[in-house]
């Protein structure tokens, strides 16, 4: 049976949150000069991983046995939160203290990554406050979070956010539920912050259903956008290109080896452009990733320690 609940989520969202540092004062941290990686042809091939429990320098271990490209082209810092001040009744993104220290020691834990070439984005996730990027009260309120995440991608020279609109809890501290606008001026701010950078969306909950308003639809402003079961297909309903689309999602460990394989080969014969996995940790999954690498690119991936 398909897994239609993420145990992903649950973890970050109520691991204890520190008010993220958004008076960012000059100093900035760059992305680092990316060496080309060894050519690869066939999908993006993008992986979550729970910093809660697992090192972002996870996802530089895998080669490709045949041409050694890297075999995960996105990794997805998971999760910074959207959290809700009731003070000022505003939203603001806050980092747990695993979060915190990845950001923080961007240099050792983000850049080898990067150096690679392979591209860093932070996802932002709900967190039981009723905070959410479906309902933002005005356009005002929208830009105003929009700027904290392209803040924060600046400042920790990160490639990009992943919208994950989960755990909100809409309604919780007086909060408002969602509405047609709020997302729509979410996306359009940030996109017009960050012009060059990863917006992708992990298509579920209110926000998912809400990219059009008021004459604008903000689909063609993602650059991905991906099924959010693991174990199954299904295509997001946005109107993005296939190149940009993966229906597959699998659980690295969790989905089995030949669901994984299915899944890769139906994203190569149906033309998608885009694979999804989700958790990977220090164990050497190499059988796990070569199932679907075999279909996605025609090698078997090789562990380095």
């Amino acid at each position: 049976m398909f897994t239609l609940v993420r145990s992903r989520a649950r973890t970050a969202a109520l691991a204890l949150s520190a008010v993220a540092a958004l008076a960012f004062g000059t100093t900035t941290m760059t992305s680092a000069t990316a060496a080309p990686a060894p050519a690869k042809r066939g999908p993006t091939s993008v992986v979550y991983v729970e910093v809660n429990n697992n090192s972002m320098l996870n996802v530089g271990k895998y080669a490709l046995a045949n041409g050694g490209g890297n075999v995960f082209d996105v990794a997805v810092i998971f999760a910074a939160n959207i959290n809700y001040d009731t003070g000022t009744k505003a939203a603001y993104l806050s980092f747990n203290e695993n979060v915190q220290r990845v950001l923080d020691n961007a240099a050792t834990e983000i850049r080898p990554l990067q150096q690679k070439g392979i591209k860093v984005v932070l996802s932002v996730l709900g967190n039981h406050q009723g905070a959410g990027f479906a309902n933002f009260p005005s356009q005002q309120a929208a830009s105003a979070f929009a700027k904290q995440l392209s803040d924060t991608v600046t400042k920790f020279g990160l490639d990009g956010i992943d919208f994950d609109d989960e755990y909100a809890e809409y309604g919780n501290n007086g909060t408002g539920q969602p509405n047609d606008s709020s997302f729509v001026h979410l996306v359009t701010a940030l996109r017009a912050n960050m012009p060059d950078k990863i917006i992708s969306l992990y298509n579920i909950g209110p926000a998912a259903s809400r990219l059009s308003y008021g004459g604008v639809d903000v689909s063609s402003k993602f650059d991905y956008a991906w099924n959010p079961y693991y174990g199954s297909w299904q295509v997001p309903g946005i109107a993005l290109p296939k190149s940009k689309l993966s229906p597959a999602a699998v659980e690295i460990g969790r989905t089995s080896q030949s669901t994984a394989g299915d899944l890769a080969r139906r994203t190569v014969s149906e033309g998608y452009g885009v694979y999804l996995t989700y958790n990977l940790d220090g164990a050497d999954r190499t059988a796990d990733v070569s199932a679907f690498t075999r279909e996605l690119y025609g090698s078997d991936a090789v562990y380095t320690p």
